[in-house]
């Protein structure tokens, strides 16, 4: 009976354990299959992780260049991070010590700190300071060599970017941050492309979390980035960064300026200059002298810091891209093309303007620039009069719903696609918005905003034939091979007005710079085609009636007439000033000398042919000979037979002495007419220097009779009739220059044109 009974616990216990063992086995058997089958994955990824160390590894930035393809405006040159490996030190107090005091001498650290991170056990990477240059690496390399330092400092190659010309198209460049990304410009805009792909630095760590040393690390190597062959030549941007300066300075202007020329054909931007700029090297820093003044004069606090910040941004922004403008009286051209093309003017249209446009429902009357009116004029003459009322005549002759048609077709609605970050859209009444008023405003360029590098396009279109050309800056990306990746779309994105429209307001705007409204921009021999633009700030105007109305004065042209190559457009925002020198609003006045001067030195050198009129080849310089080396008598017939002049500085009592020096230098330009000053062995240096005078206003009569005076010669440069004055001049006033000199003036009438009479928006 007990024998029976204790079988039976027997195989009961037997039960129980075998359920136990069965439940136990099952429970580790699906727990192992949910650790390793279904997070499996999961799990090797974090046992990875905590095995290894992964640290990024930059790649080198693409080079950004020039359109020659061999000037380098931004790129990436080797520093280092310099990294300790505190576990090879952690045992030696004396090391310890001397690496500390080193390392805290050369990078200029804090030698505690740095004794502490010596101590760290478990770290083979404490990273103590990024992008070191070659000559502190050298000096880590010494130290190391002198103290037969093996392990416990180590130096990894990094990046830094670089900017070889400084400011120059620092607005279209940008710059990149610390961590070696692109926050504005084309750095930003590009900065896929430019970037590359990182690489890895893997190194493994133990059972217990520690770095093992760098023999079981594995290097990943990074990908440089694509370069970039941009459109924007360097030597067309550093003219018009010059010219423009000397125009801020010289009319006092308070909001900025731009330049900005264009291939008219392809669309691609040979320069683009705004004011202010930075140089992307320290983009922190403040160029501008205004800003600095006025971020100086507040208290140290929150207002100024504001005002720091305003200022940098303002400084990085591309004012040509980014900001809008009232156009002015350049718009006339589209306008003007816009009736020609429907066939509601010729050329010869006739219109009588009185001086005013009254509009039905409007108080005041709209004005013409000329209150007492042009009387009657073809379109010929009144564009090149830029009479306000002819273009409010054109634009009643379109309506509401064709003028808008044309106005989107040039592109004045929608952003260009410019490949620069922060483009703006344009400020307009919409079609179904725009009264009679508005139409007729802006059919002569107010109360519409626009950005300068839509109306360049604008101006492009009427200029190649009637084509709209997509705008752009980057002509190609290639690899570190040189091989294209990519190349920019120069084709056209639609015709907007025939060829014989664009070539009749072609043929019209140059005779405006001829003879027309548009002298200022004149440049001999160049067939210079060019329209003013004179606009009222009307808006800010209304803000505040108590101040005085503030201008933007502009010149949109381009050359040569025939085949028109390129188009400049150069815009001053509120010139003005207390300066009599400066006092002065009209594009023509304002702009037109500085449009001027660019073409006169850009033209040139991208290789336009000159082709002189008949009166003009009578007026223009000739090229001084060589006669260095010869005897004053020599010299004297050589220069009698090209129709020049002479004078000797020095000893000319015999004429068998012989020039040492000439002024202007052979090759040099001298005016029809003009003189060489012969300088002879042993002529006092410093009575053969004379200071350039002042020459601002001054008529051509007067400003020769100044120049003569003073033993110098000037060489003429944009209109040469009665009324023109001095409006700059190459050699600035107070420079020394050797007697003889050639000043090149350049000359424009003081006209105030193409502005209306204070119309409210």
């Amino acid at each position: 009976m007990a024998k029976g009974i204790s079988e039976k616990i027997r195989k009961k216990a037997m039960g129980v354990t075998a359920a136990l063992v069965i439940v136990g086995f099952g429970a580790s058997a699906g727990s192992l299959f949910n650790w390793q089958v279904v997070r499996g994955e999961e799990m090797s990824a974090a046992a990875l992780e905590q095995s290894l160390r992964s640290t990024s590894l930059p790649a080198m930035r693409g080079t950004i260049y020039d359109a020659t393809g061999t000037k380098v405006l931004a790129q990436s040159a080797s520093v280092w991070t310099v990294v300790l490996e505190p576990a090879y030190l952690a045992e030696d107090e004396a090391l310890r010590r001397t690496v500390a005091a080193g390392l805290s001498q050369i990078l200029e650290l804090d030698e505690e700190e740095l004794y502490e991170k010596t101590g760290d056990k478990s770290s083979y990477y404490t990273v103590i300071k990024r992008k070191i240059e070659t000559d502190v690496r050298d000096q880590i390399n010494q130290f190391k060599l002198e103290h037969e330092i093996d392990n416990g400092i180590r130096l990894i190659d990094d990046y830094k970017r670089y900017y070889p010309y400084g400011t120059v198209a620092s607005n279209v460049l940008g710059f990149t941050g610390s961590d070696n990304r692109g926050l504005d410009g084309l750095e930003l805009y590009y900065e896929s492309e430019l970037s590359g792909s990182a690489g890895r630095l893997v190194a493994a760590k133990n059972g217990f979390g520690t770095d093992m040393p760098f023999e079981y690390e594995q290097i990943i190597e990074a990908e440089n980035g694509y370069d970039l062959i941009l459109t924007l030549d360097e030597t067309v941007q550093s003219i018009l960064e010059k010219y423009l300066a000397e125009g801020i300075e010289k009319f006092q202007v308070k909001n900025g300026a731009v330049a900005v020329m264009m291939d008219v054909k392809t669309g691609g931007i040979l320069g683009l200059a705004t004011h202010p700029n930075y140089d992307p090297n320290d983009p922190l820093t403040i160029l501008d002298q205004n800003m600095l003044e006025e971020i100086e004069a507040l208290p140290e606090g929150e207002e100024r810091e504001e005002a720091e910040d305003l200022a940098l941004h303002t400084q990085w922004r591309n004012k040509g891209v980014s900001d809008t403008y009232y156009p002015g009286s350049v718009y006339k051209m589209c306008v003007g093309a816009m009736g020609l093309e429907e066939g509601l003017i010729t050329e010869t249209s006739q219109y009588t303007c009185t001086g005013s446009v009254k509009i039905e429902g409007v108080d005041d009357p709209i004005h013409c620039w000329k209150h007492a009116g042009h009387g009657t004029e073809t379109f010929r003459e009144g564009l090149c009069n830029s009479c306000n009322p002819w273009f409010m005549h054109i634009g009643d002759l379109l309506k509401v719903e064709t003028f808008c048609k044309y106005r989107e077709s040039f592109g004045f609605t929608s952003k260009t696609g410019i490949d620069l970050p922060g483009e703006s859209g344009s400020l307009y009444h919409s079609e179904s918005e725009m009264g009679l008023s508005d139409l007729f405003v802006e059919s002569f360029g107010q109360n519409f905003s626009i950005t300068p590098i839509q109306m360049i396009t604008a101006c492009a279109a009427v200029a190649n034939g009637g084509h709209l050309v997509q705008p752009h800056v980057v002509d190609r990306i290639v690899d570190s091979k040189g091989n294209i990746v990519k190349t920019a779309d120069s084709g056209y994105r639609r015709q907007v007005i025939s060829e014989e429209t664009s070539r009749i307001i072609s043929d019209i705007l140059r005779q405006n710079a001829a003879s027309g409204t548009a002298r200022g921009g004149y440049v001999s021999g160049y067939r210079i085609c060019g329209k003013t633009g004179t606009s009222e700030k009307v808006a800010k105007h209304n803000e505040d009636r108590t101040k005085p109305m503030e201008y933007i004065a502009s010149y949109c042209g381009f050359a040569p007439a025939e085949d028109p190559q390129y188009a400049l457009l150069v815009f001053f925002d509120e010139p003005g000033g207390d300066d009599p020198a400066s006092n002065l609003t009209g594009g023509n006045a304002v702009a037109g000398p500085i449009f001027s001067a660019i073409m006169q030195e850009v033209l040139p050198y991208l290789g336009v042919e000159v082709q002189y009129t008949e009166d003009e080849f009578g007026q223009m310089d000739t090229v001084a000979p060589s006669v260095t080396g010869l005897t004053i008598g020599e010299a004297q017939e050589k220069l009698k037979e090209l129709g020049l002049e002479y004078d000797v500085v020095g000893d000319e009592s015999d004429w068998e002495n012989r020039v040492v020096e000439q002024i202007p230098e052979s090759g040099s330009t001298v005016p029809k007419d003009g003189k060489v000053v012969l300088y002879t062995q042993g002529y006092d240096t410093d009575s053969a220097f004379v200071e350039v005078p002042d020459f601002f206003g001054y008529d051509l009569v007067n400003a020769s009779y100044v120049a003569a005076i003073n033993g110098l010669q000037i060489s003429v440069n944009g209109s040469r009739d009665a009324g023109a004055v001095v409006m700059m001049q190459a050699t600035p006033a107070g420079d020394k220059v050797k007697e003889g000199t050639v000043i090149t003036l350049t000359f424009a009438e003081e006209l105030n044109t193409e502005t209306y009479v204070h119309l409210e928006e």
